[in-house]
């Protein structure tokens, strides 16, 4: 893989809605060393469609293979380039801080509020922080995280995505 023009790239799928849908994408990219940054699935409107959001990175050409073979596949209905589209992103990522002082609540309360998550459960000395933010967003907070508190617990959703009906940012 050519390692200069590389970046983050995302995509839209229209799949049907079936066994072995997602197992048959994931292969395709594990059987041509692509790596998945994330990727989440869910069904839409009608039952017998689900959208799938995938991060990867890569170049042009790779990605250009890619969306290619996605096409290829006959459960795929439609295949959407996010990377330089409109976009309105997001990802659910749960934080549990434990061994927290009553400084270190104090302190997960006001990074809470300086990051619109919200406290979602809470213990004598833990507590369980819910975002809602763009991947970017929520990179920045576990950093800021690992760095503040000795024993964290972090599970991410993945991102999801859709058009933008403005021209706003990610």
């Amino acid at each position: 893989m050519n390692h200069s023009g590389m970046k983050k790239r995302w995509i839209s799928l229209y799949v049907e809605n079936q066994v072995g849908v997602l197992s048959k994408i994931s292969g395709l990219f594990s059987g041509k060393s692509y790596n998945m940054d994330s990727l989440t699935v869910g069904t839409t409107e009608d039952p017998t469609v689900s959208r799938m959001t995938i991060a990867t990175v890569s170049d042009d050409e790779t990605f250009e293979q890619i969306k290619k073979q996605l096409n290829r596949l006959v459960e795929v209905i439609k295949v959407i380039d996010f990377t330089d589209v409109f976009v309105r992103m997001k990802e659910i990522m749960y934080v549990k801080v434990r061994r927290c002082s009553a400084s270190d609540k104090t302190e997960l309360f006001q990074i809470a509020e300086t990051f619109k998550a919200k406290v979602i459960d809470y213990g004598r000395d833990s507590l369980l922080l819910e975002f809602v933010q763009t991947a970017t967003k929520n990179d920045a907070v576990v950093k800021l995280m690992k760095e503040e508190f000795k024993s964290i617990e972090v599970v991410r959703g993945g991102s999801v995505g859709i058009e933008s009906i403005s021209f706003m940012e990610r």
